[in-house]
C-alpha cells in the first residue's frame, strides 16, 4: 500500500480505510465494554450483528459464528451485557466497529468467566466432541430421572411419560438441584444410576431459573459424571434459551424437561396406529401372495400331461421342424445361386474398355496442346499492347516533343504561375539538360 503520510500521493477510498483500520487496530487493544444490545440480528451464516449502546453513545458490533457458537445463552435486544472486543474498521463502508470475542450478561462477570473457563477446559479435553455422543434408544424399557422430587419439572415429565408410554418404567434418583452441595449430589445420583444399571436412558435436569439457580449444572463434577456415565444421557435444564455445561457434555439436549420426556419416550398411541396399519398391510400382502400362488398352481396343472402323450407330441413337432429345415436349406441354396448369377453379370458390365479409354486420352492430350499454344499467343499480344502503352506514358518521350517540366526550389511541380512569386528560384527540365531561373 502507498504511504498515506506522503502529501504528494492521492489515496483511493479503499487505501484510506485500510490505513485507518490498521491504525485503529494497532493503537487500540482489546477491551471489555459494557452496554445494552439493540438491533440484534443472527444471520443464516451464524454471524451476529448488533449495536451496543449506553445513554451517551453507541457502537456497531460483529460476533462471528465460531465465537457466537461458544455462547451458552441467546443475546437479544435490551440485554445488558459485558463484552470483550477488538476495535476495528469495516473497510467496505468505513464503519467503526468492535469485533466481539466473548460476551456475558452484565453484573455476572465472575460466573460467566468461570463458565467460559470450564467450557474451554472441557472442550479442549474432547468432552463436547460430537463423535463421542451416543444415540438414544428408540424403545427404552426404563427411563431414569435425576432431579428434585419437589420440582414441578418432575411432575411435568411424569405426566408426559405416562401419557405417551403408559407401560414405561420410570426410576427417579432424587437430588438437590440448587444451592450448596447440589452439584456433588447430582453427580452422585448420576453415578448411582450407572452403578445400578437399571435404566436404558437417563434424563438430568430441572425447571427454569436464574443463572445462579442453574449453576449446579455448570459444575465440573456434574459434567464429568455425565461424561463417565455408560447410560445415554439427556440434559434438560431450564428453558429453551438457557445453556449449561451439562448441555454440551450430554448425549442430547432438550430445551425443557417436558421436551426431554417427549424425546426419550415413544408415543404409544402413534405406535399402536402404526402397528395396526402394518398388520393390515401384512394381511393384504399375505392374501395377494396366496392368490398368486393359487393362480400359478392352476396354470401348472393345465400344463401337466402324460409322459407318453408328451413324447408323441414332441415327435410330431420334431418331424415338422425337419421338413421346415430341409425347405429352408433348399430356398437358401436357390437364393445364393441367383445372387451369384447377378453378381457375375454386374461384374461383366463393370469391366473397363481399355482401347476406348486410350483413344479418349489421346484426344484430350491434343486438345490440351492446342489450348496451351493459343493461351501463350494471347499473353504475348497482351504484353506487346502493355509495352506500347508504357512507351506513350514515358515522360521523357513527352520532353522529346518539345515540352518541359518546371519545379520550385523544394522540388514541387509548378502547375500555376501564381505559385511562383517574384524572386522564386525555378528549375526547368528539358529533353536534354536543365535550366535554372529566377522569377522577375
Amino acid at each position: 500500500m502507498r504511504d498515506p503520510s506522503s502529501r504528494s500521493e492521492i489515496l483511493t477510498v479503499a487505501e484510506l480505510n485500510r490505513a485507518a483500520r490498521e491504525a485503529i487496530e494497532h493503537a487500540l487493544p482489546a477491551a471489555w465494554v459494557a452496554g445494552e444490545i439493540s438491533n440484534f440480528r443472527r444471520y443464516d451464516s451464524g454471524h451476529c450483528y448488533f449495536v451496543l449502546k449506553d445513554a451517551q453513545a453507541q457502537v456497531r458490533c460483529v460476533m462471528f459464528r465460531h465465537r457466537a457458537s461458544l455462547l451458552g445463552w441467546q443475546p437479544s435486544d435490551g440485554s445488558e451485557v459485558e463484552l470483550r472486543g477488538v476495535p476495528s474498521l469495516y473497510e467496505a463502508r468505513g464503519d467503526f466497529q468492535l469485533n466481539v470475542e466473548t460476551m456475558r450478561r452484565a453484573g455476572r462477570g465472575a460466573l460467566f468467566a468461570a463458565f467460559e473457563r470450564l467450557k474451554a477446559k472441557l472442550s479442549a479435553e474432547g468432552l463436547f466432541d460430537p463423535g463421542r455422543k451416543r444415540p438414544l434408544p428408540v424403545f427404552p424399557r426404563t427411563v431414569g430421572i435425576v432431579t428434585s422430587t419437589s420440582a414441578a419439572a418432575l411432575r411435568d415429565m411424569l405426566t408426559t411419560l405416562r401419557r405417551r408410554a403408559p407401560g414405561l418404567r420410570v426410576v427417579v434418583y432424587p437430588t438437590l438441584v440448587q444451592g450448596e452441595g447440589a452439584g456433588r449430589q447430582i453427580a452422585r445420583a448420576i453415578a448411582l444410576a450407572a452403578e445400578r444399571a437399571e435404566c436404558d436412558v437417563l434424563v438430568v435436569g430441572r425447571g427454569g431459573g436464574s443463572i445462579e439457580d442453574l449453576w449446579s449444572f455448570n459444575e465440573e463434577v456434574v459434567a464429568r459424571a455425565i461424561a463417565a456415565s455408560p447410560i445415554p444421557t439427556v440434559s434438560a435444564v431450564g428453558h429453551e434459551t438457557d445453556f449449561t455445561i451439562a448441555d454440551f457434555v450430554a448425549d442430547a439436549r432438550a430445551p425443557t424437561p417436558t421436551a426431554a420426556a417427549v424425546m426419550v419416550a415413544p408415543d404409544a398411541s402413534r405406535l399402536h396406529e402404526q402397528l395396526q396399519g402394518l398388520a393390515a398391510a401384512l394381511g393384504r400382502a399375505q392374501w395377494r401372495l396366496l392368490e398368486q400362488r393359487m393362480q400359478t398352481l392352476d396354470h401348472l396343472s393345465r400344463r401337466l400331461a402324460h409322459p407318453g402323450a408328451r413324447a408323441r407330441d414332441q415327435a410330431v413337432a420334431l418331424g415338422h421342424l425337419q421338413r421346415r429345415l430341409a425347405q429352408a436349406q433348399a430356398r437358401m441354396l436357390e437364393g445364393l445361386g441367383a445372387r451369384l448369377v447377378r453378381a457375375a453379370a454386374s461384374l461383366g458390365r463393370l469391366r473397363p474398355d481399355v482401347p476406348a479409354r486410350r483413344a479418349d486420352l489421346a484426344r484430350l492430350a491434343a486438345r490440351l496442346s492446342r489450348g496451351g499454344s493459343r493461351g501463350i499467343e494471347r499473353e504475348h499480344a497482351r504484353l506487346d499492347a502493355l509495352r506500347a502503352n508504357l512507351a506513350h506514358l514515358n515522360p521523357e518521350a513527352v520532353l522529346e516533343r518539345g515540352y518541359s517540366i518546371t519545379r520550385l526550389a523544394g522540388g514541387a511541380l509548378l502547375r500555376d504561375a501564381q505559385d511562383a512569386p517574384p524572386g522564386a528560384a525555378l528549375e526547368t527540365t528539358l529533353a536534354r539538360g536543365t535550366v535554372r531561373s529566377t522569377v522577375g
